[in-house]
């Protein structure tokens, strides 16, 4: 375990910005993080964590100690005759340890293939993609408690999972640093082929005929269509929420935009998607010096080299701003902002 001192975070953030971090280290076991919370020399240093860096936007430099959870690890902890049960270290690759579950065979998280950013994560913002959350397959995590050091265990009811939301961006926020995640995967795999243009791009690469691999590929062939490749512009992927209104607040706004579409969510809410309102407010492919919103998916902010977190964060105000006077809904960022 080293810590290092004015460390860039520019390979630690998918944005790519050059911000230095005053602290920093990587750890790679439970007891590691354990130890380094107990040692009195960092005892009244703020702590920042880190995961992929795929869900975070750098506006300043980070003056604290930050840590880098790179605890790796897959393991089956049981099983029977429908499920089986895998715990992952937190500082797994997300879409890897999809690809672990597709290879052999583990049904449940085909959907959210390539989706950036690390297994401890996933649980904290409730990722979710094309019908499928991490809360329909999620049995408990395990967390460090930040001012203690204690590993307390956490069911799904524990986590209070909402939609892109759990305890631990709320009530929890900053107080416990997610060292593993167990899963409940199915041996026999239920498909979930209706949202989105998965049916359709199952049909083009295989003929219609669902398996796990085959969904993936579709759903990995769909998001690099839509979404830019962090490796070649920088991005967070969706930076904004998809809205969730009242159901007299949309007929409304339907009758003056008829195009406008909607998922209701039980009788009273329905769920708008923010790229389409962006788009809408004349925002696609904007560019303003080195940052931008990307020219094929609104919802992505990008960041074209040289800019900085400030440049992204007026950016989405002022996108906030002019999708707030034309249709009256306040987005609300998914990223995270420091």
């Amino acid at each position: 375990m080293q810590i290092q001192e004015n460390v860039s975070l520019r390979p630690y953030n998918t944005f790519g910005f050059d911000v230095k971090a005053r602290y920093f280290v990587s750890i790679t076991s439970t007891s590691e993080l354990q130890q380094l919370l107990l040692d009195p020399t960092w005892a009244t240093t703020p702590k920042w964590i880190l995961g992929g860096g795929s869900n975070v936007l750098l506006t300043r430099p980070v003056d604290a100690l930050v840590i880098q959870i790179g605890i790796k690890g897959i393991e089956l902890v049981r099983q029977d005759d429908h499920h089986l049960w895998l715990r992952a270290g937190a500082g797994e690759n997300w879409h890897q340890f999809v690809l672990y579950c597709v290879e052999n065979g583990y049904a449940g998280v085909e959907n959210l293939s390539l989706i950036p950013g690390t297994v401890g994560a996933a649980p904290m913002q409730n990722i979710g993609a094309y019908g499928v959350e991490i809360k329909d397959v999620f049995e408990e995590l395990e967390a460090v408690h930040v001012a203690t050091a204690e590993l307390r265990t956490f069911d799904a009811p524990a986590c209070a999972f909402g939609y892109r939301e759990s305890v631990f961006k709320r009530g929890l926020k900053d107080k416990y640093i997610i060292t593993s995640v167990t899963f409940r995967l199915s041996k026999q795999p239920t498909y979930h082929l209706s949202y989105g243009d998965i049916q359709k791009t199952l049909e083009e690469l295989h003929g219609g005929v669902p398996s796990l691999r085959a969904v993936s590929e579709a759903v990995i062939h769909i998001r690099q269509s839509k979404l830019p490749d962090p490796a070649e512009i920088g991005n967070a992927g969706s930076f904004f929420k998809n809205p969730e209104i009242p159901k007299a607040q949309y007929d409304a706004l339907k009758v003056q935009h008829s195009t406008l579409p909607g998922y209701p969510l039980g009788e009273d809410v329905v769920k708008v998607p923010a790229g389409w309102l962006i788009e809408q407010a004349g925002w696609k492919g904007h560019r303003a010096g080195a940052v931008g919103v990307h020219a094929r998916q609104a919802l992505v902010l990008v960041h074209y080299g040289g800019g900085s977190g400030e440049q992204i964060k007026e950016l989405a105000q002022q996108v906030q701003a002019s999708v707030e006077e034309k249709f009256g809904i306040r987005l609300t960022p998914e990223v995270n902002f420091m």
